[in-house]
């Protein structure tokens, strides 16, 4: 039976993506509020304190840092030692993880510093080959969409979203880097802008040339409130004199 591993944040949606998965045969593990959230709703559900042998320490700040969950998750299946370590140690893999971070951009604060979720992100990014890491609620419709038709995961598609998991904790390391210097009131050495996608443009500077727009994450531009009259998609050329038109209003 393969299992999912869920600890989400914000609970939208996770209820109905959950009872989809147990559905299909999925085992559902979870932590927390995630758990509660899920067994309020009739579904069974491992709680990870079970898995684990522990419970959450430390105002919970320790809950799925553990052999148990980390082994079952970065676990190589077509190594003999990995297969090995796993029984000896009585672990079973862990096929899917689903996690949504603290929302610590709209409230910075050390105790929404998210540490168990990233570290799950990273581990099921990194052995993408076997994990599907979701990051997202807008992912579900496609991993149950493919779970549904061919029985699993593609495997373009967990290639896919291990890059949007690295880039998503990419950005929340940034926020959370930039958030410390400003408090410490120096200049940082080092400053990581994440940008996040508007729309694709019609061509680069060139016809052949592939472009998008980018907006830096958590902002508006101006574009964003923008509206195309009429025409074709915009292109690359056509963004740059948009944005000098702009700017001598």
């Amino acid at each position: 039976m393969p299992r999912a591993l869920l600890s989400v944040h914000d609970k939208t949606a996770i209820v109905d993506f959950a009872r989809s998965l147990q559905s299909l045969g999925w085992e559902l593990l979870a932590s927390g509020g995630t758990a509660k959230a899920l067994v309020d709703e009739g579904l069974s559900v491992v709680d990870v304190a079970a898995l684990t042998g522990y419970p959450a320490i430390l105002g919970h700040r320790v809950v799925t840092l553990h052999p148990a969950v980390h082994g079952g998750i970065l676990a190589d299946l077509a190594l003999v030692e990995h297969r090995d370590d796993l029984a000896r140690h009585d672990i079973r893999p862990i096929d899917m993880v689903v996690v949504g971070l603290y929302p610590f951009g709209s409230h910075p604060s050390t105790e929404l510093i998210d540490v168990g979720g990233p570290a799950l992100i990273r581990a099921a990014a990194k052995n993408s080959s076997r994990v599907t890491v979701v990051t997202d609620s807008a992912q579900y419709e496609e991993v149950l969409a493919e779970l549904q038709s061919m029985g699993a995961v593609s495997d373009a598609t967990r290639s896919r979203f291990a890059a949007e998991a690295f880039a998503l904790t990419a950005d929340y390391d940034s926020q959370i880097a930039n958030w410390l210097s400003i408090r410490a009131d120096e200049m940082p050495r080092r400053i990581t802008l994440a940008l996040e996608h508007e729309s694709n443009l019609r061509y680069g500077e060139n016809p052949h040339q592939k472009a998008a727009r980018y907006r830096i994450a958590g902002e508006r531009s101006w574009w964003s409130s923008a509206e195309q009259l009429g025409g074709k998609e915009m292109s690359y050329l056509n963004v740059n004199d948009a944005d000098a038109a702009w700017a001598l209003v």
